[in-house]
């Protein structure tokens, strides 16, 4: 069940904005705010991922009072265009995951970035009413009865000051529209002294009548904006400069009963940007045709999968996590090309420059799904880590691993070329081979062949170390992923070493328990050993033995003959699901389980598809109807996932498990079929090709697989089917 109103009703006109346009968006026709709307964009619910995980059974454990539950969703629910600079959204609570959490009922401000990892929220917002509060402590009660939620929308009624606070953006430009029930006393509080991160510095100024201007210095990052408002400033008063408390209030002149629109530009290169920002990509356009406008972007990107058949509920959960999917990476350049760079400098480019990739969390899936139905962007992106590379040295990572290396060679091989692949490629080769890069013990790796944990007689959760176990893996997966660009660029010498290297996983194989385990630097196992219990960097990262010990996604039957053969490693995929969970282990972020197998975190994420290896789909597919119908739509009013959303991970996972098609490793350009939740899903590509899953017969176990009309050898299918369209039939029993 979703809750009161959640989605905002709209018109749908016929807006031509070009997806992940650049430029200033135009759109034509009228419309009226709370007409039904058309296209998949009515399905999308942003209020879903913000709930908290709660029920024991599902969770593993009962979380400690002060945890407040677990890491799960973290999802924002305001507006934002794909990939956007501008993501608008309600902080109910600072330092908390995506600043808002659905059980709280107290907005403390709208602020203009996120993600959902405990950063950003740049430049919060929050109109009030009354006389000016000596302490600070400006915030507002609300009702999710007046919370409404669409793509590229967001609107709340703010109780204790009687606002109606109605929010749409563009790819820069945040556009805020404020009701307030009195003409008098009304005020817009600038809380710049508060972000998801500390902040170094701040400032505000008044440059007109109807204007302000600063900057949010977090981190190494500075949010710079110019703000512009329909009603006159009487004063603007700032308060507890230098305090996480500071903040500036602008006292707006009394007597109008007009919405007090406010209109902000955001750039992180300086206020001039911004403001051409706000001039040239919002200018005087209406909040309806901003609204439009978002909408329709939205449509032309969710139109690219539409899915007939399934349950209402399951369509929700379809389109809503296709949305998420899209939200990170975010814009960082300007319309005039300029970024500032890895160095704090200001540079300009011939493309949309982005932030860093969530790598560890998306490689798995996520940034395929946007390097197939967003190459330009996907393109970008490269562009834009390549720039980091050649100032740094190496091509960056996000968190662990080296997943830039799966990443780009994916997206070379399936047909996004328009970037210097060399200059990229020499850049992977530096990450796999220098060390002070972006693989940290990697000479330990080459020499050894794994990377190797110091024992610890007690270890904890926390305790700290190298994570080698998931390292070797990780680093093998990568040296799989290099050696396929090699191949590709017919460098036959760094192809034969690179995959070498990627069996380097055997290495940390112990036969005698068949877990993956961690070795000594002398080459014997680390005892004492526990393999459920689990460790944030001790041996693995954040998993326990069983969670990791079926990760080879680029040589499964290779993993399989590790175990012994087809029987043995069915056997051992039986027990982890089987296994029970304990509940006096906890760790916040490893949670939602079947037996020992954790969906509430990326690392056996892989895993329920690996019964496709010994030849018995239908218990990967019991798995994978299981994972779908419990740890989604989950909680009381089916608004929480299982585990943190990470950018888009969690979503993307379940898109492809639901559409029938799985990248199980994303180095490479095959998808594992499997029975969709729906009777057809339709995939429209960049090149206008159109190719068509169409689910025959009411079982959910497999039994054939057929190509445009012929029988498929195999459980896969290769990427070239997008690229040529067609029919795919899956078959049951």
């Amino acid at each position: 069940m979703l809750p009161p109103s959640p989605r905002l009703g709209y018109l749908l006109t016929l807006a031509t904005v070009s997806f992940f346009s650049c430029t200033k968006m135009v759109p034509t026709g009228t419309g009226r705010t709370g007409a039904s709307p058309t296209g998949p964009a009515q399905l999308v619910n942003p209020l879903i991922g913000t709930a908290a995980f709660t029920d024991p059974k599902l969770v593993g454990y009962v979380a400690p009072p002060d945890w407040h539950g677990v890491w799960a969703g973290l999802a924002f629910p305001g507006s934002a265009l794909p990939n956007a600079m501008v993501q608008l959204s309600p902080i109910t609570e600072f330092n908390t995951g995506s600043g808002y959490q659905y059980e709280d009922s107290v907005i403390q401000g709208f602020a203009h970035t996120n993600k959902g990892h405990w950063n950003l929220c740049h430049l919060p917002v929050l109109p009030v009413v009354g006389a000016p509060n000596a302490s600070g402590g400006y915030s507002s009660r609300f009702s999710h009865a007046t919370e409404m939620a669409a793509p590229g929308y967001y609107g709340v009624t703010l109780k204790d000051y009687n606002v109606q606070v109605r929010l749409t953006s563009t790819l820069r430009c945040g556009l805020h529209q404020y009701t307030y029930a009195q003409p008098q006393d009304r005020s817009i509080v600038f809380k710049l002294g508060r972000s998801n991160e500390r902040v170094n510095d701040w400032t505000l100024e008044k440059v007109g009548a109807r204007a302000v201007q600063g900057f949010q210095k977090t981190g190494d990052q500075t949010a710079y904006f110019y703000a512009q408002l329909s009603d006159d400033i009487q004063d603007l008063a700032i308060q507890h400069k230098g305090s996480k408390e500071g903040l500036a209030v602008l006292r707006l002149a009394n007597g109008s009963r007009k919405p007090v629109e406010l209109r902000l530009g955001l750039s992180f290169v300086s206020m001039q940007n911004a403001q051409q920002n706000l001039a040239q990509e919002l200018g005087n356009r209406s909040f309806e045709e901003v609204q439009r406008a978002a909408t329709t972007t939205w449509n032309q990107l969710l139109t690219k999968v539409s899915v007939k058949g399934g349950t209402a509920q399951q369509q929700t959960m379809f389109y809503t996590c296709l949305y998420r999917s899209f939200l990170w990476p975010a814009l960082r350049s300007d319309l005039n090309g300029e970024y500032t760079d890895v160095k704090g400098k200001v540079g300009k480019a011939n493309f949309q420059y982005y932030t860093l990739p969530s790598l560890w969390d998306t490689y798995r899936n996520k940034d395929v799904l946007m390097s197939m139905l967003a190459p330009g962007v996907t393109t970008d992106i490269i562009k834009s880590m390549q720039d980091i590379g050649d100032k740094t040295g190496f091509i960056p990572t996000f968190f662990h691993g080296d997943h830039a290396a799966s990443f780009v060679a994916g997206a070379y091989q399936r047909g996004i070329t328009n970037f210097d692949v060399q200059d990229v490629y020499r850049l992977l080769l530096r990450n796999a081979n220098v060390e002070g890069g972006t693989r940290p013990h990697i000479k330990e790796y080459i020499e050894k062949g794994y990377i190797s944990t110091s024992e610890v007689a007690a270890p904890n959760v926390e305790t700290p170390g190298s994570a080698g176990v998931s390292k070797t893996l990780e680093y093998a997966f990568d040296d799989y992923a290099v050696a396929q660009l090699a191949q590709a660029l017919h460098d036959t010498a760094q192809y034969r070493t690179l995959m070498r290297r990627s069996k380097n996983y055997r290495n940390v194989f112990d036969p005698g328990t068949r877990f993956m385990r961690g070795r000594l630097a002398n080459g014997q196992w680390v005892k004492p050993f526990n393999p459920q219990y689990p460790y944030y960097e001790y041996m693995y990262r954040e998993a326990n033995a069983w969670q990791v010990s079926f990760f080879a996604p680029h040589d499964m039957p290779g993993l399989v003959a590790l175990y012994g053969g087809p029987q043995p490693f069915e056997a051992k995929l039986d027990s982890l699901f089987t296994v029970p969970w304990n509940p006096s282990y906890i760790a916040r972020n490893v949670s939602g389980f079947i037996g020992q197998y954790c969906h509430g975190n990326q690392p056996d994420h892989e895993t329920p598809f690996a019964y496709y290896y010994v030849g018995k789909p239908e218990k990967s597919q019991r798995r994978l109807d299981e994972i779908m119908a419990n740890f989604y739509n989950t909680g009381e009013k089916g608004l929480a996932f299982s585990g943190m959303d990470d950018a888009g991970e969690m979503s993307a996972w379940y898109v492809f498990s639901a559409a029938g098609l799985y990248p199980l490793s994303a180095a490479d350009t095959r998808y594992v079929v499997t029975m969709p939740l729906f009777d057809e899903v339709r995939w429209t590509m960049p090149n206008g090709k159109v190719l068509t899953v169409k689910k025959l017969g009411a079982s959910r176990n497999l039994s054939a697989i057929r190509v445009n009309g012929a029988p498929n050898a195999g459980y896969f299918v290769p990427y070239q089917l997008f690229n040529t369209g067609g029919q795919l039939e899956v078959v049951a029993k």
